[in-house]
């Protein structure tokens, strides 16, 4: 286990630690799986949390830790629901989320980093950098949740909490984290791509002018 808090290579001038080069690797494995919709996207997220808390744990990031930490509870329960929909239609369905879905999403996600990060001020020493850690904290389980239920805008989601938890990383010594951003940024457009073409094609066809169903 000690090897995992070591030194896998020297890149650039920044040093890359065992750790956190496997668990970006099979996150990204993850979201590659996830964008083909493949219910082992789930176990390999569940399993990347696990080795990314290892790679994070004493670097007093309790953002990136927490972040982690949401990975692997969300992973259980998005498994679940994407194998109770394979079994119902033979496929994980995705859609767009209603207008209603997306502003509670963002207001719960704006909520919950508020009481958030007033808890990382009420008790310093649980974080460094409060609103940060925060909004890595709860914009995670924001993504989590709509990648679960199926909505395309897990991927604006997804990004979202990745334009400020990468160069988090980066500034804290998780180079390769920093590094595999651009990995990640064409795998969530390709996602995204994947993913709004497919509901685009399983909306339900307008009824013509005149004809009532």
């Amino acid at each position: 286990m000690s090897s995992f808090g070591e030194l896998a290579f020297t890149a650039f001038g920044e040093q890359v630690k065992v750790a956190d080069m496997t668990g970006n690797l099979i996150g990204l494995a993850g979201l590659a799986l996830g964008w083909r919709r493949s219910v082992l996207t789930w176990p390999a997220q569940f399993l990347a949390g696990t080795v990314l808390i290892l790679a994070f744990w004493g670097g007093h990031v309790p953002g990136l830790i927490g972040k982690q930490a949401i990975v692997i509870v969300a992973s259980v329960w998005g498994w679940t629901q994407w194998r109770r929909g394979r079994r119902d239609t033979g496929q994980v369905e995705v859609r767009f989320a209603t207008w209603t879905e997306r502003a509670l999403l963002v207001l719960g996600t704006a909520a919950g980093t508020a009481a958030v990060a007033a808890l990382f001020h009420a008790v310093p020493k649980l974080s460094w950098a409060p609103l940060f850690d925060a909004y890595i904290f709860v914009g995670t389980l924001a993504a989590m949740y709509a990648q679960a239920r199926g909505w395309v805008e897990f991927w604006f989601a997804w990004l979202a909490v990745d334009l400020v938890g990468v160069p988090y990383a980066y500034q804290h010594g998780y180079t390769f984290t920093a590094l595999t951003f651009t990995v990640y940024f064409v795998l969530v457009l390709a996602g995204l791509a994947s993913w709004w073409t497919k509901a685009r094609a399983s909306r339900p066809a307008p009824l013509a002018k005149g004809v009532t169903a």
